[in-house]
């Protein structure tokens, strides 16, 4: 779930600017052997197209899951893992008022409700030994 978080930090940071186009026009009386329909600029156009639409989908659907939560799990992850600045859990739980202890027990509980709203979550099985006698 950190994960997924950093990633939405990580989209937020990033610029449209992510790959330039090659400026340099290369210029011949043969044509290309490739049969290339889109030249480099128009390729690179149509990926950040791309990119910035799956960026624009998965911080919606991160803001929405965050948004379905409670008001003091939202503030924990909103405080630690949506800001610009990195905050660590320690500097977190004293500015929310709690102690240790019920900050890991909503960040938890958060994390599971994120997990399901946003269909990452992982199930463990349990190895269960049966000894016959």
């Amino acid at each position: 779930m950190e994960a997924a978080l950093e990633k939405y930090r990580v989209y937020l940071l990033t610029l449209r600017l992510d790959e330039m186009p090659r400026v340099t026009q290369c210029y011949s009386l043969v044509p290309a052997p490739s049969n290339q329909f889109r030249s480099s600029t128009e390729s690179i156009a149509i990926r950040n197209v791309d990119y910035e639409r799956e960026r624009d989908e998965y911080i919606r659907r991160i803001t929405s899951a965050v948004n379905r939560l409670s008001k003091w799990e939202r503030a924990i992850i909103v405080r630690r893992y949506m800001s610009w600045e990195d905050v660590y859990d320690y500097e977190v739980y004293p500015e929310l008022g709690m102690s240790e202890r019920k900050y890991y027990r909503l960040k938890s509980r958060a994390f599971y409700k994120l997990a399901f709203a946003l269909k990452i979550e992982v199930y463990r099985e349990e190895k269960s030994e049966v000894t016959l006698s």
